[in-house]
């Protein structure tokens, strides 16, 4: 078995991601202290080519160093905007018609494996602070909760990690990848 070269992956170009169809997926980022974890974010985004991100509050904002370290150039081809408050992004998302769903342990939250996106329907995931996560004054405005499931010692993921968990979940029960499970789809088409 041979890896595949940055060329022979032929990947998309910033200006012709940024014109692609995308996942009907928004991040929002409510007061995330790491740099490094935007970063990641940014990153997961690109790849499953989401909408975009919506940085609220301490979060920080391109162009920065520590962001751009992990990022690696994601910063530059995702959408992205900033919001003083939270509760501003998720309200201007409801009003664009995105089902707002808070990730995060919460009662009556969703286990992610009964969690069926609806198709045709935009979605917009709230990802928390480190330390304290997703705001009570956002949890009152979401329409739903999603949760990890987690079987050992501790009680939470890292904010990058449970991104890209939860947009690979999303994207597989889109069927935006049937190709990898052989129902047809040209490999990376949406």
């Amino acid at each position: 078995m041979k890896k595949l070269t940055n060329p022979e992956l032929n990947r998309m170009d910033a200006g012709a991601f940024r014109k692609a169809e995308k996942l009907p997926v928004w991040i929002i980022l409510d007061n995330i202290r790491s740099q490094h974890n935007i970063g990641s974010v940014f990153r997961s985004t690109d790849a499953f080519r989401a909408e975009g991100i919506s940085l609220c509050g301490i979060s920080a904002v391109p162009p920065h160093r520590e962001i751009h370290r992990t990022a690696l150039g994601a910063e530059d081809s995702v959408a992205w905007r900033y919001f003083q408050e939270t509760v501003d992004a998720v309200k201007t998302l409801r009003e664009q018609g995105y089902l707002v769903a808070a990730v995060e342990q919460a009662e009556g939250s969703v286990m992610l494996q009964h969690f069926v996106p609806e198709p045709g329907r935009k979605l917009a995931l709230v990802f928390g602070n480190e330390i304290h996560g997703v705001d009570e004054s956002v949890m009152d405005l979401v329409d739903l909760c999603i949760e990890i499931p987690q079987f050992g010692t501790k009680h939470s993921f890292n904010i990058a990690v449970s991104a890209g968990i939860i947009l690979w979940e999303v994207t597989v029960k889109l069927g935006l990848f049937a190709s990898e499970t052989g129902e047809g789809k040209e490999k990376n088409q949406f």
